[in-house]
């Protein structure tokens, strides 16, 4: 398999992954946007030539839209192959590319949202094992946090306070979420009808910047879904799975 590494130079035309519709889709530009201003803080986006999700997203821990404490660590946002690029080794291969580079450049390690079980939309805890990570950290909710050190003496990471006991004081539902996810700019905006609609209390909560997100009541910051104050789920709702979700 062949790779090419996302830029402000090529972002244009390259296709990212996750989302391969053109352009002028809300999804696209959305994403290419939060991309194009993290490019400057150190983030990395590792794909495949060819078109479909293949990919390896990465950044410095110090600069990740996660509440952790990973100072020298490099973070990884999502590594995401699936499809027909699926049993080929392409994930060995994405990860290699960034423990080389992360070394290059002087990190303790690499740390990864995780679950015990495998959750929507983040990486295999399985796999990771294999591949040498361990738990450096869990919150309430069940979210872990992976960490492969290089140095066995680097100190683990670890979730902020605000993260470990993930809860919200707001009655009915309540988003958090960025736009490092392309689905959210389609969606979010959906479920918003769908509850307006149908008369269920609904806030969406647009995390904007690395502080909000630092500081954010979950670990999981890219799409955290609360009710009541409670964590439900990081998996993306569309209108459909949200009225299952309310109703039953």
């Amino acid at each position: 398999m062949e790779y090419i590494r996302v830029t402000k130079d090529n972002l244009e035309k390259e296709h990212i992954c996750c989302a391969i519709s053109n352009n002028k889709d809300v999804q696209v530009s959305s994403k290419k946007a939060w991309l194009n201003d993290r490019f400057d803080e150190g983030l990395v986006f590792l794909k495949s030539v060819e078109r479909g999700k293949c990919f390896i997203e990465y950044i410095p821990a110090e600069n990740a839209w996660v509440p952790i404490e990973a100072e020298g660590y490099m973070y990884i946002d999502c590594l995401w192959v699936s499809g027909s690029f699926k049993g080929h080794g392409y994930s060995s291969d994405l990860l290699t590319a960034c423990i080389e580079d992360s070394k290059e450049k002087g990190k303790k390690g690499l740390c990864i949202l995780c679950a015990a079980k495998k959750k929507p939309f983040l990486a295999d805890p399985m796999f990771l094992k294999h591949k040498g990570f361990t738990v450096a950290d869990e919150a309430d909710n069940g979210i872990q946090l992976m960490f492969l050190p290089f140095d066995k003496k680097a100190k683990a990471p670890g979730f902020k306070e605000c993260a470990k006991h993930p809860h919200t004081d707001e009655k009915g539902y309540v988003l958090y979420y960025t736009s490092q996810c392309p689905f959210n700019a389609k969606y979010v905006p959906v479920v918003e009808q769908t509850a307006k609609e149908n008369g269920i209390p609904f806030r969406a909560i647009h995390i904007e910047s690395r502080e909000e997100a630092q500081n954010a009541p979950t670990p999981i910051t890219n799409y955290a879904l609360f009710h009541d104050g409670e964590y439900i789920t990081n998996e993306q709702m569309n209108d459909k799975k949200f009225l299952k979700l309310v109703y039953g």
